[in-house]
């Protein structure tokens, strides 16, 4: 009744009534789908992989494509390669392996692996063969999925101008400029730059106890999936080679003295015996 009195309130916005509910179903269902995903991804990584073919989680992390998936699915142990002559396996699996670059190379060295690997000796018609083919099918087919979605999202929000100008900022692609609009909704509802930072949980708080005063740090008592989305972002930014945010964050981290730094002063008032 104090808030009410004082004025100090948020108006509740509808999803329903706003015209946002169906971006937050999308927005949702693709954060469970990718969460599934990267599931999947570390079992295979983790347990699949690591047993019955070792040699072959370099491909899988450096690349997105479904090449990877309906390679493996065909051929999930190394005797499913090694048992077949280098001529018979090239021609069975240059269509698989899509559109990469110098493809009987790959074949020839991936052929060679097999022979090599030592990975689990079991047969491709074995229940662990057909649970690792199990694992693929299900990770590509999460992934047919995920792509469905970011699709249906692009043709929804195509004429939204908000989601344009949101992937303008560093960082900020299709996913994380959906996730930002199924929190938010509107966007100018907002009066004030600090009413989003307060919405978001990036308002500053200084915590009191007696004589005891915190320094200054992130309330994060806002919006959580907001402030995850933003952080991805951030981490995203940083990764690229120019933009405004990185070159903020470079002079940011420039002040930060490093590790190699604080052993060099250390040394140096060691040698001056002066006390540390």
């Amino acid at each position: 009744m104090y808030l009410l009195e004082s004025g100090i309130t948020q108006i509740y916005h509808d999803p329903s009534a706003h015209g946002i509910n169906d971006i937050q179903e999308l927005a949702n269902t693709y954060s469970v789908i990718a969460y599934r995903r990267t599931q999947i991804l570390h079992s295979l990584k983790n347990h699949y992989i690591a047993l019955y073919f070792p040699e072959i989680e370099k491909y899988l992390l450096s690349t997105k494509a479904l090449w990877f998936t309906q390679t493996f699915r065909r051929f999930p142990t190394p005797r499913s390669i090694s048992r077949l002559s280098e001529s018979r396996f090239i021609k069975i699996a240059t269509p698989l392996v899509g559109r990469k670059p110098n493809k009987p190379l790959w074949l020839k060295e991936l052929y060679a692996t097999a022979h090599r690997s030592i990975g689990l000796p079991v047969e491709e018609k074995s229940i662990a063969a057909k649970m690792f083919v199990l694992m693929l099918s299900e990770y590509e087919r999460l992934t047919h999925i995920r792509a469905e979605i970011q699709e249906t999202a692009d043709s929804v929000l195509c004429d939204n101008p908000d989601y344009e100008l949101l992937q303008s900022i560093p960082g900020v692609g299709p996913v994380i400029a959906l996730a930002i609009l199924a929190e938010v909704g509107d966007m100018r509802r907002f009066k004030h730059h600090k009413q989003f930072l307060k919405f978001c949980g990036f308002d500053l708080a200084t915590h009191q106890a007696g004589k005891y005063q915190s320094k200054s740090s992130l309330s994060k008592r806002g919006n959580a999936r907001l402030r995850l989305v933003f952080w991805q972002a951030a981490q995203i930014a940083i990764q690229q080679q120019e933009n405004s945010f990185r070159k903020k964050y470079t002079r940011y981290i420039k002040c930060i003295p490093t590790r190699q730094t604080i052993d060099v002063k250390l040394e140096s008032l060691w040698q001056q015996n002066l006390p540390v």
